[in-house]
């Protein structure tokens, strides 16, 4: 009789627990996706993770690709953020910019090589070809290695534009897509000269990777420096959306934005942004 007992009194508990989750509806999952820049990206990822672990129903997928990418992945509505490591151009002006870091563009060598410092022109007549031997800007008896960024990298255009050329000028030898692919060149090749994020630099430079950033005007090249603005060649890293943020991506670009996610990014080595 007990037993009996017992039997109808789980089987009317579960009853009502599978009456409660079948009335329960299901939590949509809310989907965000992200393309653009590789040097938003990895620190996007970060900030998604944080984001997910505070609201569970949604899902952030981050995907590279170069800035151009995310800003026309925008405007095609294929990405519900785009992410550019550069300001908006005039004709992206229908586009709504959020930015959530500041970062700058260093010119890097391999820690091996002797040469300390290159000014302006030396720069530019190291990329157009006119200078092909470090033994000419105070370095060893070696050629040298022209590594440049490929099509639809901001950090293209902003170099290109720093040093008042086109891309047809200059004369690569390598072509890399991100940073990191830039850092791994130059830190394998004693002869390399590149240029990438100056977050991205740092952080690898004090991390055992054989590179050295070299300073532009004078100015070391250094987080601290894009944090105090004396840098001259900076940047906005920006979340880009194709109308004015709303819904679940507006809160996560608020979310990017906020004193929430500052360690994040120091510990990239950005400057966080007063908003």
């Amino acid at each position: 009789m007990k037993k009996l007992g017992l039997l109808i009194i789980i089987l009317m508990l579960s009853a009502t627990a599978w009456g409660y989750f079948k009335a329960k509806p299901n939590t949509a999952i809310e989907k965000l996706t992200l393309t653009g820049s590789s040097t938003v990206a990895p620190l996007a990822a970060e900030i998604a993770k944080r984001f997910e672990s505070l609201y569970p129903n949604v899902r952030v997928d981050v995907q590279t690709g170069g800035s151009s990418r995310g800003i026309n992945d925008t405007r095609s509505g294929l990405a519900n953020i785009g992410m550019a490591s550069r300001a908006l151009k005039k004709n992206e002006s229908e586009l709504f910019s959020y930015t959530i870091a500041l970062d700058g563009i260093s010119i890097i060598i391999h820690q091996a090589n002797p040469v300390i410092s290159l000014d302006k022109q030396q720069i530019i007549d190291i990329y157009t070809g006119k200078i092909v031997n470090w033994q000419d800007v105070g370095g060893n008896d070696a050629p040298i290695t022209v590594v440049n960024k490929a099509a639809g990298r901001s950090t293209l255009e902003l170099f290109l534009h720093y040093f008042g050329l086109k891309n047809t000028q200059v004369k690569p030898h390598v072509v890399i897509g991100d940073n990191q692919q830039g850092i791994k060149t130059v830190s394998g090749n004693p002869n390399a000269i590149g240029y990438v994020s100056v977050g991205s630099a740092e952080y690898e430079a004090t991390h055992n990777v054989p590179i050295k950033l070299l300073p532009l005007e004078g100015i070391t090249a250094s987080v601290e420096n894009v944090r105090q603005r004396n840098f001259p060649l900076s940047r906005p890293l920006n979340l880009i959306t194709r109308e004015a943020a709303t819904g679940i991506a507006k809160t996560f670009i608020e979310f990017a934005r906020s004193t929430q996610v500052n360690d994040l990014i120091e510990a990239q080595y950005f400057v966080p942004v007063e908003n």
